[in-house]
Parts: structure tokens; sequence; C-alpha cells
């Protein structure tokens, strides 16, 4: 899940589920490795229920959904699917939300991924740096992710030394901006993911930052990748240039 997909997924939330009374929750079913929760997954029931689910809103490429005095992180390698009242549910999920018009929110993990539950008014929890990271930068397709603010990034000391690829896909430089959607953005710069930053004049710095704005809004206003899908299970209508099957 990268920036634009968490997008569409946290306005699907908004659209279908916010406002909407928790009466059930279901944790760690299907055990699962790599499946990440914060604390006991068993608490989540007596944490949940009984309270307003929503709003959710992106954070990087994380969906964070508040639960009243509790905050719902869902990120990583997620699929979210909108099960509507009197549809058969899945019989493997990590993590299951009923609501009380009999609907459900099933989450499940692909080879990894975060479901956690935690106070809304924390201290700063160490669970996850990105997560911390990306609350603290502007958000990449929205107005605040500026042409200045993208420029001071790739002119900061230690930047040049880096490949394009490393800077906008590495250490959160760019929170939501990840390995998904790096190739279609440096192709369409036209700029080799192994060409040191140092080495891009002002044009292409310029031309990189159009690029990560305009190849991020076509993959959002396509509905997605068309590897990733969305609440409702429908696949994405943005065919990446460079992709595992191109």
């Amino acid at each position: 899940v990268e920036a634009p997909e968490a997008a569409i997924l946290a306005g699907q939330i908004n659209e279908k589920l916010s406002g909407r009374t928790v009466t059930e929750v279901i944790a760690a079913q299907t055990p699962h490795k790599f499946a990440w929760y914060y604390g006991d997954a068993q608490a989540y029931r007596a944490a949940m229920v009984g309270k307003e689910f929503g709003p959710a809103r992106r954070i990087g490429g994380y969906i964070e959904v508040a639960v009243e005095d509790y905050v719902l992180l869902l990120g990583e390698g997620i699929n979210l699917k909108y099960i509507g009242p009197g549809e058969d549910l899945p019989r493997k999920h990590q993590l299951l939300i009923g609501f009380d018009d009999e609907s459900c929110l099933v989450v499940s993990v692909r080879m990894y991924g975060a479901m956690m539950l935690f106070p809304a008014d924390p201290p700063e929890f160490s669970f996850s740096l990105y997560y911390n990271s990306a609350k603290d930068k502007p958000q990449v397709m929205l107005p605040e992710f500026t042409e200045e603010y993208f420029l001071g990034l790739i002119d900061a000391p230690g930047a040049g030394k880096k490949s394009a690829k490393a800077f906008l896909a590495t250490e959160q430089t760019i929170p939501g901006l990840g390995n998904g959607v790096l190739q279609d953005i440096l192709y369409n710069a036209r700029i080799h993911p192994k060409t040191k930053i140092a080495l891009l004049d002002d044009g292409q710095k310029q031309q990189l930052y159009r690029c990560i704005v305009d190849t991020l809004n076509a993959i959002y206003e396509n509905g997605g990748r068309n590897s990733e899908t969305d609440l409702y299970g429908r696949a994405g209508g943005y065919v990446p240039f460079l992709s595992k099957d191109t």
C-alpha cells in the first residue's frame, strides 16, 4: 500500500463505515508470522466494541482510523475488504471488525502487514518509526508538498550522494512513496534509478518534482495500480509502465 492506494482506501472507509458503531472484533483468527499487532491482539475487542468508527485519513502509506479514544493503524502489505450485510465472510483473516448494520471490514495480510491499535493520546511509540516520521512531514499529493519543499529535500546535505532510487524510496524521505510507484516516476522523468542526485541539474530536479505529483495523482485518479484492490475488491485501473508484468 502506497500513498495513492492509502488515500483511496481512507476515502472509501469514510464513505462507507465512518460513524458506524463497532459491534464485534476478531483479531488474529488466522495465525500469520508477519502480521503485526500492538500489544495483545485479543485486547482489541474490548477496546473497540461499542465505539464509533472513523474518520479515516492517510498518513504516508498508512491508513489511520479514529476509534474514539483509540487509533487503528493499517498499513504495509494488507488487503482491506468491505463485506456487506448478509454476504459470506471469508474463513481466513487477521482482523475482522463488525458494525451495527451487520457489515464488516476484513483485514488480511499478504507477506507482512500492520494492524496496530493504540491509545489516541499516547507518548511517541517506537513501534513504527515510519509512522511517527510520516506524521511530521508534508504529505505527498497534498498542496503542502510544494516544489520548494521538495527542492529543499533534494538539496539537503548528504542527498547528493544517493542514487535517485535511494533518495526517493528509502528512509521515508517522502512518506508513502516506495518501490511500488518509484519506477514509473523515474521513467516519466527520464532519470535512471542509479543516477546520483548530485548529477541532476535544476531542470531535472524540477521535472522530477512534477513527475512525482503527476504520477501519483494519475494512480489515484485511476483507482490505484492494477496490482492493488480497493475496499470492494476491485483492481485499480492504472497500468504501470514498469512492473513485474512489463
